[in-house]
């Protein structure tokens, strides 16, 4: 009921994303032999590989339009992989952790002893999307043509939305930070949603936090691999390396602001 009704709350908002097609009783999932099932509207795009500034502008416009529609959604859900699940990831990991890359269980340890001391508990907050990575944005040319992938949809702070995305539209292939593209991203979300003094002053312990969630996440999907998944795991380390530059940020000026 979250996601589906998600889907239709925000597209009847005008962001455009994959809506659920009503049953002729109303209802938006059925059976399918036996098993639940719901069919979706197609939507018309393709996800960047290399998005530039411009695309990281537009994505962050995006973004924000999302939060705003969001904020009458009458249904909400837990952030299932927030802050306080970090712990249990990484008890879980920590003993293979180093055999993935040396110094993996003391980054992890030393990050998330941090954030659990200083995370901000009161932030403007509601629905958020939490994995807006460039594979769930589409574009028809230059002009974004809408969003997909809504399942990490949950109830969370905003500004921790947008550190996830700085996370995962600003860094090179090559693993370096693009202030430039930062800066796009931020200023594109602004357009639409002011950031207060506390969003801002947040900023890189969020994206601390969004890093290290991703990062223990692909390192348990690493170190539990399933040989029949159609999915293959992600690699962490691209995470580790994000993580250090967060952890290295001594002013919210240094994305962009």
């Amino acid at each position: 009921p979250f996601f589906l009704g998600l889907m239709d709350h925000l597209a009847a908002k005008g962001i455009r994303c994959p809506v659920p097609i009503h049953a002729r009783s109303g209802a938006r999932a059925t059976q399918i032999n036996g098993r639940p099932a719901a069919v979706f509207t197609f939507l018309d795009g393709l996800s960047l590989h290399r998005p530039g500034a411009d695309h990281c502008a537009a994505a962050g416009t995006a973004l924000a339009r999302l939060h705003k529609a969001g904020s009458d959604f009458p249904l909400s859900r837990e952030n299932a992989l927030g802050l306080p699940t970090w712990r249990k990831l990484a008890e879980t990991t920590k003993i293979d952790a180093d055999g993935v890359q040396k110094g993996f269980s003391e980054l992890i340890e030393t990050s998330l002893a941090l954030l659990e001391h200083e995370w901000p508990a009161v932030l403007p907050s509601g629905v958020i999307h939490a994995d807006l990575f460039p594979d769930n944005v589409f574009f028809l040319g230059d002009t974004l043509s809408g969003l997909i992938d809504f399942y990490f949809a949950c109830n969370d702070a905003f500004a921790y939305d947008l550190a996830v995305m700085v996370n995962a539209w600003c860094f090179e292939a090559d693993g370096a930070f693009n202030a430039t593209k930062s800066k796009s991203l931020i200023a594109g979300y602004r357009q639409r949603r002011a950031l207060d003094k506390d969003e801002i002053a947040a900023l890189p312990l969020l994206c601390a936090g969004a890093a290290l969630r991703f990062l223990l996440a692909r390192l348990y999907d690493w170190l539990n691999r399933d040989a029949a998944a159609f999915v293959q795991p992600k690699d962490p380390r691209e995470f580790a390396r994000r993580l250090r530059f967060h952890l290295a940020v001594r002013s919210p000026q240094e994305y962009g602001l």
